[in-house]
């Protein structure tokens, strides 16, 4: 055991303060790691990646600061702590705003920028934990017992964390006043931990100054960080942010420029007003013309209602069954009456029945049939979204519809997207089906895909509808059915659960075209 260093007094451990410390510094390094993470995959994209990225490079950054943390002078090692603390708790209460920030005005540096602050955040969390350890040491701590309880409260916070952050944190407070609530936190540390201390630690009042200014600046940006998010995502979406919530499973952002109300799910366009009737009106009156004796129609996904609205216009719709994951959705487009009207009040019609489940599980554990299902999901941008459009996944929809029955998925792009839009195809036939795959001209998206499945061929495109529409006749549907050289099918393999192939075209598919 090294002898106590000079001027630091003999102390009997433990030292619940540093202790104490370690917990508190844990919960906060976990934090800014899942905040880099979460934001990452909310702005670009594939949560897998990101995630795996971040962590990666947050761990290697870990690890040079542990190794650099060996060049602290032992005389040193309390106030280079308390330093450490103030600019991680600055760095990392910023790192959500800062990030969002960048990303909305000057997207293209964000990559960079994102590495670059979480390499350094790791590079300082890296150095607090054995900054701890050597002081605990230098009380002359048991070594066996200082490895022990310093590695049990590290974990413990970790665990801590990692519970809140899906849970409470990021649906409950959003991911930028996340990142202020623990930068204070950090803060917090550095402060009780010079006041506790302040008889051993030089430069006492600057410091104290420095952290009083820290925790002011950081307590500023929780106030104001509604504001600043708007802010960012009226750069972001160009237009003027009407409402914004973070769920547990989801960021959802309504927009209005002039007579045009848009909605984004993390920062993917979903509609556009002046458009959706192009996209639901495909999604839903072809297969529903083709069913004049269809009673019960299914919604998987399409919380928005607009699908809804449209089966609804079919007088011999009795009943439609709603499942979509996320209740904030569905209560959102029933009670604010400008969203409501957009869907002209399905989601308070008698008919309609809304489940807030996964959908996945719904179709496992419910026995009920349908004679028209519509599975409008999101885009298959992730693997938790990629197993809504696998092999399983469309035999438990065929368990659920009538023998002749219609099922219609939404199948992103076939102009921007081939292989995506291909790879559904080919994953709805092998899963059982008769496909005929189609496409619609909706300005907002460009070209977009939809393929009707059924469990018996001979589905012929109709020629007329029994409903009024604004976009589909006899010559629009057509075309819709027939595809020209320039999107023919392509040589794909069906999106099994074991492989995701589906998310791999469509990563591949999409990386071409954005920029």
């Amino acid at each position: 055991m090294s002898p106590p260093a000079p001027g630091l007094r003999p102390a009997r451990f433990p030292d619940r303060l540093l202790i104490l410390s370690v917990f508190v510094v844990a919960s906060c390094g976990l934090a800014y790691e899942l905040i880099a993470g979460a934001l990452s995959s909310y702005l670009l994209g594939d949560s897998v990646l990101q995630f795996s990225s971040i962590i990666g490079c947050y761990l290697f950054a870990m690890g040079v600061g542990s190794h650099l943390s060996k060049y602290v002078d032992d005389r040193d090692v309390l106030a280079r702590f308390i330093d450490i603390e103030l600019l991680v708790g600055l760095l990392g209460g910023l790192s959500a705003t800062l990030l969002f920030l960048l990303f909305a005005w000057m997207s293209a540096p964000f990559r960079s920028a994102l590495y670059a602050l979480v390499f350094a955040l790791g590079v300082l969390v890296g150095m607090e934990i054995p900054l701890v350890m050597r002081v605990l040491n230098a009380r002359q701590a048991s070594f066996s017992e200082l490895v022990s309880r310093v590695l049990t409260f590290d974990y413990l916070g970790a665990l801590v964390v990692s519970l809140l952050f899906p849970l409470v944190l990021a649906p409950k407070l959003g991911l930028s006043r996340t990142g202020f609530l623990f930068g204070m936190a950090n803060v917090a540390v550095a402060l009780w931990t010079l006041w506790h201390y302040r008889a051993e630690i030089p430069g006492l009042r600057p410091r104290f100054l420095r952290g009083v200014l820290v925790m002011a600046f950081l307590a500023a940006g929780l106030a104001g960080s509604d504001r600043l998010t708007r802010w960012a995502e009226k750069g972001l979406f160009g237009d003027e942010v009407i409402f914004a919530t973070t769920t547990p499973y989801q960021r959802l952002v309504v927009t209005r420029w002039k007579d045009d109300t848009r909605l984004y799910i993390n920062g993917n366009l979903q509609f556009s007003s002046r458009d959706e009737h192009r996209y639901h009106e495909a999604l839903v009156h072809p297969a529903l013309q083709s069913l004049p004796w269809a009673r019960r129609a299914l919604v998987l996904g399409g919380g928005d209602g607009l699908a809804v609205r449209e089966i609804l216009r079919h007088a011999n719709i009795e009943q439609v069954t709603l499942v979509d994951l996320d209740p904030a959705m569905t209560d959102l487009f029933t009670r604010n009456a400008e969203l409501a009207a957009l869907n002209a009040g399905a989601l308070s019609d008698p008919r309609v029945t809304i489940i807030n489940a996964d959908a996945g599980q719904w179709l496992e554990d419910n026995a009920e049939v349908f004679d028209l299902i519509i599975a409008d999901f999101p885009d298959p941008s992730s693997f938790g979204l990629g197993k809504l459009y696998s092999v399983p996944i469309y035999r438990l929809m065929a368990r659920h519809l009538a023998e002749n029955g219609a099922l219609v998925v939404q199948s992103t792009s076939p102009w921007f997207a081939p292989r995506s839009f291909w790879c559904i195809d080919a994953t709805l036939r092998a899963a059982g089906f008769s496909t005929h795959p189609y496409h619609a001209m909706v300005p907002s998206f460009g070209e977009w895909g939809f393929n009707l499945a059924m469990k018996r061929p001979g589905f012929v495109p109709p020629t007329r509808y029994r409903v009024p529409t604004r976009f589909l006749d006899a010559d629009s549907t057509r075309l819709m059915f027939s595809f020209p050289p320039d999107m023919r099918p392509l040589p794909v393999e069906p999106n099994h659960l074991n492989t995701q192939a589906l998310v791999h075209y469509f990563e591949e598919d999409w990386g071409r075209v954005v920029r």
